[in-house]
């Protein structure tokens, strides 16, 4: 009887931890990701025409991914893919995308999987990497636009996803990282459920800057927040250490508004594009103006 007790007790035991796991498993993309599903707002409020784009069919004939389409100047070289941050949506990003669009580049902006009026989906860094390829091949084989004419473009979580992509792409023009999270998976590892099961095993995401940044083959601009922790510092400048491309990076002195300067310095860098250019050249730090 008592060795049936004992054994009944360890059963119930393993269950509830192997129930642990598997909610930890299904819920721990919460701690990083915080995605939102209304759209507060559209390049429209800040005076920029647009088309609303759909794209990655899936195989029952739905769009996964909605976005938008903000055409440039006539003649402009390149267009951007925005890559957004961890949390919100496209609607929080209007004024960055007016930035960009400001350089003269086309713009396309979409919300992954899970994120405003995209297709639902727990985010992740694989669902995220397979949203820019996406992305990419909407622009490629849609809209016909040349590889060596695409530059990405990422900001917070976004620049981390930016780096990845950009490694695993040496034939596009570009990429612009701002504002790059340092180790962001720790948000998960950190929490203290994460003690209570295998959380290195049951979650994926590492966000791998320094692997990314030493397969990175083309140029590369950094805007890095002076204000940001020593170790988140220190994090990203190792990343950038390792880069054998062309770069530069730009130190911001705090967060501020879109200015002037930072439009002519982005205008700057993409007509130093140069199709097939990936020589290597020191860090330039500067201010955002």
């Amino acid at each position: 009887m008592l060795v049936a007790t004992s054994i009944a007790i360890a059963a119930a035991g393993a269950c509830a931890w192997l129930t642990l796991c598997f909610l930890f498993w299904q819920g721990s993309w919460q701690l990083l990701y915080h995605p939102t599903a209304a759209l507060t707002r559209t390049p429209a409020s800040v005076e920029l025409a647009f088309d609303p784009v759909a794209f990655a069919t899936s195989e029952a004939g739905q769009s996964q991914l909605k976005g938008w389409w903000i055409a440039g100047q006539a003649g402009g070289r390149f267009t951007a893919i925005y890559l957004h941050g961890a949390s919100g949506n496209l609607g929080d990003t209007v004024d960055a995308l007016k930035t960009l669009h400001d350089t003269g580049t086309n713009v396309l902006a979409f919300d992954y999987r899970g994120y405003g009026q995209s297709a639902f989906a727990h985010p992740g860094e694989a669902h995220w990497r397979e949203d820019a390829e996406s992305a990419i091949d909407y622009l490629i084989h849609t809209r016909h636009i040349p590889q060596a004419s695409i530059v990405l473009f990422g900001e917070g979580l976004g620049a981390n996803l930016a780096l990845e992509v950009a490694a695993a792409h040496p034939e596009l023009g570009g990429v612009v990282v701002d504002t790059l999270r340092s180790a962001p998976e720790d948000a998960i590892f950190r929490d203290p459920r994460a003690r209570l099961v295998p959380a290195h095993l049951l979650v994926r995401d590492r966000w791998d800057l320094n692997a990314a940044a030493a397969s990175l083959l083309i140029p590369s601009l950094w805007f890095s927040p002076t204000t940001e922790e020593t170790s988140t510092r220190e994090a990203e400048q190792a990343a950038y250490s390792r880069v054998t491309a062309r770069r530069q990076q730009v130190w911001l002195p705090a967060a501020s508004a879109p200015s002037e300067s930072l439009r002519s310095l982005l205008r700057r860098w993409l007509d130093d594009l140069a199709p097939g250019s990936r020589l290597v050249t020191g860090g330039i730090s500067g201010p955002r103006g």
